[in-house]
């Protein structure tokens, strides 16, 4: 734990609060003197204080400990590999279902429209492929999944989509 950073959220808090030292204190049951150590860094508010602590303050324990900083919850792992062969799946029903099937048709137009682009392009031009991977993954990224950085590293041709995922992964907090 980062002593400093949290001493640096509860002062922030109590002063987006408009409270002083004094008031915080004596609505949590300590002295000002014990939130001025907090705020300093220099101890840690005990655990019996913190439920009334993040109450006073209108936040969670949580946050306090952790500084501020937003802890983030994965719903799970993907892997780029799994992704790549699920974008070669929709690929693959035109091969199986036939390219005039309704509902390889469907599908694909429910991409295309959705983001406004033309995927069967994809499926012929590796980097326009490489490109349509990279924004599977970010929009797992964004919902909640996490990536491992070296296995996106491993399996990008292309620098600047690898960069691409890399930046969304560290955005995420994932390194």
């Amino acid at each position: 734990m980062n002593t400093e950073k949290i001493g640096e959220i509860i002062a922030t808090l109590r002063k987006s609060k408009g409270l002083t030292q004094t008031e915080l204190g004596e609505r949590v049951g300590v002295s000002f003197q014990a939130v001025s150590k907090w705020e300093r860094g220099e101890t840690l508010p005990d655990v019996a204080a913190l439920p009334d602590l993040a109450n006073v303050l209108e936040t969670s324990i949580d946050y306090i400990l952790l500084g501020g900083e937003k802890q983030v919850e994965y719903k799970g792992k993907i892997s780029v590999s799994d992704i790549k062969n699920g974008l070669e799946c929709l690929q693959n029903m035109g091969k199986y279902l036939g390219k005039e099937n309704i509902i390889y048709r469907y599908a694909l137009k429910g991409v295309d429209e959705g983001m406004n682009t033309d995927i069967e392009q994809a499926f012929s031009d590796g980097y326009i492929f490489e490109a349509f991977l990279a924004e599977a993954i970010i929009q797992n990224l964004i919902s909640g999944f996490y990536v491992d950085v070296s296995d996106v590293k491993n399996n990008f041709k292309h620098e600047h989509f690898k960069k691409v995922v890399i930046d969304y992964c560290e955005k995420y907090g994932i390194k």
